[in-house]
């Protein structure tokens, strides 16, 4: 646990895993009349700067919905710049990341639309940071929860596990990041009210905290301030109060 925390945080009820969607860099860009590529270079000092807070805050793991399996239907520039991107940022943070003692892992498929380059990255940032233990920063690089729940479900089936031997820890244990815990917080940037097919089966008993600030903006006071909204609640999971 940190020594100091920011104001008006109990560090009795620090959440043990936030979740991001980092929404909004097109439109950032765009009411900048800057190309929409702009608002994702724009990003990375948001991501950087939101690792350091989560780590302020002592977190175990961070996820950050970085590209969805929904993604590829975006003009085709943009989506090379994104892979390009995503490449540049494995090369040049990892080491980073590593000194800091961040593991760093990668949720998705791993299909042929994702360049061999890339894969090769995200491997080579796993492999050095595995062993890590401050905290987990999981990326989720073409991801979608529908996805993740489909391949498990598949992989179950492949090992020919008899349908009464199913129960949740099956399906949890074939999940893309095995030991995972579910995010006790998840945060969305931009003023959209909804999930968009991000960690379906792990959202069930999240707190939910919808912000209006485009990614770009976002910085570690933001989620500190989505950390104290999240410790205003009650969480009863089913319960009565």
């Amino acid at each position: 646990m940190p020594k100091r925390l920011p104001k008006g945080i109990d560090p009795k009820r620090i959440p043990r895993h936030v979740a991001c969607v980092m929404d909004g860099n097109g439109r950032w860009a765009t009411k900048r009349g800057l190309p929409r590529t702009e608002g994702h270079a724009a990003g990375e000092e948001a991501l950087f700067d939101t690792v350091d807070g989560a780590l302020e805050l002592g977190l175990q793991w961070l996820t950050v919905y970085a590209f969805s399996t929904e993604n590829w239907k975006r003009p085709l520039d943009e989506v090379r710049y994104l892979m390009n991107f995503n490449e540049r940022i494995l090369t040049d943070r990892r080491d980073e990341l590593h000194g800091r003692d961040v593991r760093i892992t990668f949720a998705g498929r791993r299909d042929w639309r994702v360049p061999k380059r890339l894969l090769k990255r995200m491997d080579e940032a796993v492999d050095l940071t595995r062993n890590n233990k401050t905290m987990t920063l999981t990326i989720a690089f073409n991801y979608g929860g529908r996805a993740e729940i489909v391949d498990a479900v598949r992989q179950i089936a492949a090992e020919g596990v008899k349908p009464d031997k199913i129960d949740e820890k099956t399906i949890r244990d074939r999940m893309y990041v095995k030991g995972m815990p579910d995010p006790d917080l998840m945060v969305r940037t931009s003023g959209e009210f909804r999930i968009s097919n991000f960690l379906l089966w792990e959202l069930a008993y999240s707190e939910l905290v919808f912000t209006e600030v485009f990614w770009p903006d976002f910085r570690r006071e933001n989620l500190f301030d989505a950390v104290r909204e999240y410790q205003r609640r009650e969480r009863l999971f089913g319960g009565a109060r």
